[in-house]
């Protein structure tokens, strides 16, 4: 099932995810339409509370790197069949040199912005069958699962922008929030009566 994606200004997006345990109701179900969402929008990650859910859980697909001829055939071999759940995650480690991509988000569509983040990540996590790995990830991989874990933890990434960036989009994210965009996927806007 397609489940609305959560749009930039719900609070939902700014809260510390809660970790879960193997006993989450429907685990597999939520997955199946996590990957569902997320394919349906086009993206290559997505979190738990960008559908709602203030939990430790993010999937990532990175398959589409696979034809992008501007990477290194090895790092485009491993994207190729890197698809990944992500629960209870927990980065241990960011090493390497800091190094700009040019990043998106589903839950704020049409605005791309450059980001640093570091070369190289060691990550804690369960799996879909809730069997432990530490794992170290570097390049594009690293980069999508900074992204999506910047997710459970509250953060998104215009606010790794510089105060000059985020007052130039500031139109645009408002807009955002208040449902005034087109987009080819389905997105759930913050409750106007709600806001301050």
């Amino acid at each position: 099932m397609i489940l609305p994606i959560i749009a930039y200004g719900d609070p939902v997006l700014r809260k510390l995810g809660k970790n879960i345990d193997k006993e989450y109701p429907a685990l597999e179900f939520l997955l199946d339409n996590m990957f569902e969402t997320m394919y349906g929008a086009k993206g290559i990650g997505l979190a738990a509370p960008q559908i709602g859910l203030p939990i430790r859980i993010f999937i990532i697909d990175a398959t589409p790197f696979q034809d992008d001829e501007e990477l290194e055939v090895e790092e485009r071999n491993f994207l190729g069949t890197f698809k990944q759940v992500f629960i209870n995650a927990k980065i241990i480690e960011e090493t390497g040199d800091e190094w700009v991509f040019n990043e998106g988000c589903l839950s704020i569509p049409d605005v791309r912005e450059d980001i640093f983040r570091n070369e190289t990540i060691k990550i804690e996590y369960f799996d879909e069958k809730f069997e432990k790995h530490t794992k170290k990830f570097s390049g594009i991989a690293a980069r999508i699962i900074q992204h999506e874990y910047d997710h459970i933890e509250g953060i998104l990434f215009t606010d790794k922008l510089s105060s000059l960036k985020k007052r130039l989009i500031k139109g645009k994210l408002t807009n955002i929030s208040k449902g005034k965009i087109r987009i080819d996927y389905r997105m759930r806007f913050p409750d106007k009566k709600k806001k301050r």
